[in-house]
């Protein structure tokens, strides 16, 4: 196996420990919200520290994370899955050479790729009404 390989899977390995953990820690968080979600009517005080502004702020934080996740996912799964028509225009997209600019697609970073890609997709599906935004 060549190095590119072994530094590859290893990456890979490192990214999905990085993905069990954060998923553990986010099933921790839905709990203790939860217990406090349910204890917070009959507790006045924990009540206000819940709405107090740095945990509301906190939580918007997370949930904007969580969103903005949830949809890079979304089209993380079309990209690299071979099941929709989609997913291939959207590979299709991400391979094309720059425009005017003149850099190589190698020169510009493959997360710069996706993310353009995704927004001029997204924009033309939805200005034709054939795609449904992801849940």
């Amino acid at each position: 196996m060549g190095s590119w390989i072994m530094d590859q899977d290893d990456h890979l390995d490192d990214m999905h420990l990085r993905i069990l953990r954060v998923t553990e820690d986010l099933r921790a968080i839905q709990r203790e919200l939860n217990c406090a979600a349910m204890e917070a009517p009959a507790n006045p005080e924990l009540m206000e520290a819940l709405n107090s502004v740095p945990e509301i702020d906190s939580l918007e934080v997370l949930k904007t994370a969580l969103d903005q996740m949830r949809h890079f996912l979304w089209f993380y799964m079309q990209v690299v899955t071979q099941e929709s028509e989609f997913g291939e225009k959207l590979r299709d997209t991400i391979r094309q050479k720059p425009s005017s600019d003149g850099l190589f697609q190698s020169e510009v970073p493959l997360n710069e790729r996706l993310r353009n890609a995704a927004e001029a997709l997204m924009l033309h599906y939805l200005a034709d009404g054939k795609a449904q935004k992801p849940n």
